[in-house]
């Protein structure tokens, strides 16, 4: 089994983190961010898209437990889960762009494929 990431944060802060992270990459489809960070929202976005794919309530509610933003859970339902029907996985995209600029933490583009 994947062990999770910690991310240096505590728990209840690191679940928000990757809760925005998700939601915003779902909203804009491209987000930059540290590769850590990024590796880690890319399990949990394919994981909502997967459910997306599914249509049902249950995944519907399922994923507004998770995603607050109910545009974007439309958005996911209405768009983005039916145009990877026919995919089983692989969903998003991790592009190492290199270190930052003042702290020198390794970036990275997630993107939606």
């Amino acid at each position: 089994m994947a062990k999770l990431r910690k991310l240096g944060r505590p728990t209840d802060h690191r679940k928000a983190m990757l809760r925005n992270l998700v939601t915003s990459l779902l909203r804009e489809e491209r987000i930059e961010t540290t590769v850590t960070r990024a590796k880690e929202t890319k399990r949990m976005a394919d994981k909502m898209i997967t459910l997306a794919k599914r249509g049902d309530l249950h995944a519907r509610r399922q994923v507004l437990a998770y995603i607050y933003d109910e545009d974007v859970v439309k958005k996911l339902f209405d768009e983005i889960g039916p145009k990877y029907a026919d995919r089983d996985g692989g969903y998003t995209r991790v592009l190492k762009i290199g270190p930052r600029r003042g702290d020198a933490a390794e970036m990275a583009i997630i993107e939606l494929v």
